[in-house]
């Protein structure tokens, strides 16, 4: 069985870019196009590092660029991006730089020059405009923050607004 999606954004965008290594798509479908490293560095545990990628873009108004990591890179070794997903607005003309952290609490990573280290994603971007009210609409989520999802309450009545309830 083969599923259609209905696009209503366009299949491609075009991207000015100055670079030696253009970003390049993997495989077909993919959503990030590989940065790579244009210099070498050598990554301690724990230590994190600015990595130039030689790449400067200019998207067109009202898209967006994200930097984000590569799952082999975190996954085989604990290699992340500091501020992820790392934000390429369309004015933008600088280098796009990318900012690695070793997570590894024992074992270096080496970054050689052209090594793939993050990805670039391209999306069509939505501006809010913010409208400014004395208090927010009623959720059912309400407050609830960091961590909460999933958790209950001992109580089998749900907490009072002002109380966060004792956690499981």
């Amino acid at each position: 069985m083969v599923l259609h999606y209905p696009r209503d954004v366009a299949q491609s965008v075009e991207v000015l870019i100055v670079a030696d290594r253009v970003p390049t798509y993997s495989h077909p479908g993919d959503a990030g196009a590989d940065l790579t490293a244009a210099v070498a560095v050598q990554l301690a545990p724990g230590q994190r590092e600015t990595v130039a990628t030689g790449v400067s873009i200019a998207l067109p108004d009202g898209y967006v660029a994200f930097v984000v990591p590569r799952s082999g890179l975190a996954a085989k070794h604990g290699i992340t991006i500091v501020n992820s997903p790392g934000t390429v607005d369309a004015g933008y003309r600088g280098e796009i730089s990318v900012t690695l952290l070793n997570t590894d609490s024992s074992v270096p990573y080496s970054v050689a020059v052209g090594d793939r280290i993050a990805q670039l994603v391209v999306l069509p971007v939505t501006r809010a405009r913010f409208i400014p009210v004395a208090t927010l609409p009623g959720s059912q989520r309400g407050e609830s923050g960091f961590g909460s999802t999933g958790n209950t309450t001992i109580d089998s009545e749900s907490p009072h607004d002002d109380q966060q309830g004792e956690l499981l």
